[in-house]
């Protein structure tokens, strides 16, 4: 019985590298590879569709920025799109106590804001000019 007892002491179990043929074998399935890909084509696609959507935002926002700073006004916010197709985006800064409406450009090539006035009058026009040109002076 003591024989037996040391034969089996002896024996050391077999140790098994698992960790690299188990990502082997993870990778090597098919399913696995598709799944991988079609998560990184699908993270792609999500990021360029944020790009393309907040770009106008982003662009506008720079040039609010920019503004701000040349006047000594404090920006505040912008639209996220241009919403009537104009070319520039909504945006406002605080200036004296008072917040200034702007339109910003929404394109790379068009940055900057101007001062948006909105439905406000337009200012006159000197009157004067105006009959001399009607008589044929």
């Amino acid at each position: 019985m003591s024989e037996v007892q040391s034969e089996t002491k002896n024996t050391t179990p077999e140790v098994q590298a698992s960790s690299p043929n188990k990502l082997q074998n993870l990778l090597s399935d098919w399913r696995v590879r598709v799944g991988l890909m079609g998560t990184a084509i699908a993270g792609l696609a999500l990021g360029l569709f944020f790009l393309v959507f907040f770009w106008q935002h982003s662009v506008a926002e720079m040039g609010m920025k920019s503004w701000s700073s040349h006047a000594n006004a404090t920006p505040i916010e912008c639209m996220i799109k241009d919403t009537n197709s104009d070319g520039y985006v909504s945006c406002s800064a605080m200036l004296h106590d008072e917040v200034v409406p702007l339109e910003c450009g929404a394109s790379i090539f068009n940055m900057g804001c101007r001062v948006n006035y909105g439905a406000a009058a337009a200012p006159q026009v000197r009157s004067g000019n105006r009959n001399n040109l009607q008589r044929g002076l």
